[in-house]
Formats: structure tokens, C-alpha cells, sequence
């Protein structure tokens, strides 16, 4: 599960990730955002989760190892509290397209917008 190459493209804001079965994944500074292992997002326990809205243009700032298991990613929205396990990551790799249609779901079912830039509503029929 742990990566044999790490590497933060700064201009684009996004971790490449290699493994030894010869597989490698991009994953975007806004994928990782919303996905933070911090309780900032995910909560002190189920049903706390927030649904992160606004951070389409989040980027991947810097990176720091946490021991031997995991990666401390900070972001230029000033997040930093996640500890990214090395396990964890290869979750977001193999799933990333089922997590973010996911996330989009929540995210229209909320009227909230991936944008900071927009404010979505969403309206109701009383009928």
C-alpha cells in the first residue's frame, strides 16, 4: 500500500502517486480537500460529517511525512489537520471516480456549489 513515489506538482496543486504493481494516480488538491481525514470533515463520528462546498480551486501546498504510515497534506486554504495513512490514499486512488460522483450527489442534493464564487438554491415544491 505504500507508494514507491510521492510527488506534488505545485503548479497544478496535485499529488502523483506510483506503486510498485507498476499503477500511478493523480489526485487533484480539491478531491483530497473534500476527502480530508481530518474531524473538520469527517466529524467526531457518524451522521457529524460536513459536506465541504467552495473548494474547486483548492491546491495542494505542501507535504509532510507522518512517521513511516502516512502524509500530512497542507492546502492553500490554510486546511493541514489531516493525516493521510498510506492505506487511506490508495482508497482515494482505486475509488476516486465512485467518490467524486458521489461527492457531486451530496453536493446537488444540498444545493451547495463545488465554486466559492457561487451560491446555489434549491427550491421545493410544496405540493
Amino acid at each position: 500500500m505504500t507508494p514507491t513515489s510521492v510527488k506534488l506538482h505545485k503548479k497544478a496543486g496535485c499529488l502523483e502517486l506510483a506503486y510498485s504493481d507498476g499503477s500511478s494516480f493523480t489526485l487533484s488538491g480539491e478531491f483530497l480537500r473534500v476527502h480530508s481525514p481530518s474531524a473538520e470533515v469527517r466529524g467526531h463520528g457518524p451522521g457529524e460529517e460536513v459536506l465541504q462546498q467552495g473548494k474547486k480551486d483548492v491546491k495542494v501546498s505542501a507535504l509532510e511525512a507522518a512517521g513511516h504510515y502516512a502524509l500530512l497534506i497542507h492546502f492553500d486554504d490554510e486546511h493541514n489537520t489531516g493525516i493521510y495513512s498510506w492505506s487511506y490514499l490508495r482508497e482515494l486512488c482505486d475509488q476516486q471516480a465512485e467518490y467524486w460522483q458521489e461527492y457531486l450527489r451530496k453536493l446537488n442534493e444540498a444545493g451547495l456549489s463545488r465554486d466559492p464564487e457561487e451560491q446555489a438554491l434549491k427550491f421545493f415544491d410544496p405540493s
